[in-house]
């Protein structure tokens, strides 16, 4: 089934960050996207619980710079704290995903209807997504716009070799997995030719995976928090 998309990426502030520093203080951005982060993304174009995102690989196209800027977030007690954020300045990447049935709901398999959904995922994605994109955080907003993955020229090209040490991958949902419990990943990436390959969650090293604590997973009622595919076309 044609299941897979191609985007470009593009945004002024870019701030990719460890979940565990975004309880407060001071935040200082990855120098690439987290495959979460670029998850959220796809899922901003277009989602349903009847499918799973995977994100195959990014393509990173501009230099990457960053730029250091006071701010006042929102204190835990009520009004406003000063911190010191480091962002991504002027960021483009293209982005190649794909989605795949979700086998841990089968109370939706009857919306699983081959073509239909990549068809409106498609029509969401030239009309910039259906959902505000986000570049890591709600501050910093993004655009994406149909592309073919490894068209054009990107700064990192010849370079053969880069990477990144220890970062977030992502994390695991009970409606993703199946089990009862959230879960998060990390992985070593590596840049090669300016393009990063994501493994899949699975695949990712046991070792560099924490348990977050116990969830469940959400419940979809069609006619009450579900539209069918019928219903998405006419939107």
């Amino acid at each position: 089934m044609n299941n897979d998309i191609a985007f470009r990426l593009i945004g002024r502030y870019a701030l990719f960050t460890d979940p565990l520093t975004r309880i407060g203080g001071e935040k200082c951005s990855y120098h690439i996207p987290t495959y979460e982060a670029l998850k959220g993304v796809v899922k901003s174009i277009y989602w349903k619980p009847t499918l799973i995102w995977f994100i195959n690989k990014v393509r990173v196209l501009r230099p990457i710079r960053t730029q250091t800027k006071g701010t006042k977030p929102l204190g835990y007690g009520g009004g406003n704290s000063l911190a010191i954020y480091t962002f991504l300045v002027d960021v483009e990447y293209q982005v190649q995903a794909h989605f795949e049935w979700n086998e841990h709901r089968p109370e939706l398999a009857h919306d699983r209807i081959d073509g239909k959904h990549y068809e409106i995922a498609q029509r969401a994605l030239e009309r910039g997504g259906r959902q505000d994109i986000f570049l890591g955080t709600r501050d910093c907003q993004g655009y994406v716009e149909p592309c073919r993955f490894g068209e054009g020229e990107g700064h990192y090209d010849n370079l053969d070799e880069l990477s990144f040490g220890l970062m977030f991958h992502g994390f695991d949902y009970p409606d993703e997995t199946g089990e009862k419990v959230m879960r998060s990943r990390f992985w070593r990436p590596e840049m090669r030719r300016g393009v990063i390959e994501f493994p899949r969650p699975e695949n990712c090293d046991s070792r560099l995976c924490k348990t977050v604590r116990p969830m469940t997973a959400k419940s979809f009622e069609p006619g009450r928090n579900f539209r069918t595919t019928e219903e998405e076309e006419i939107l």
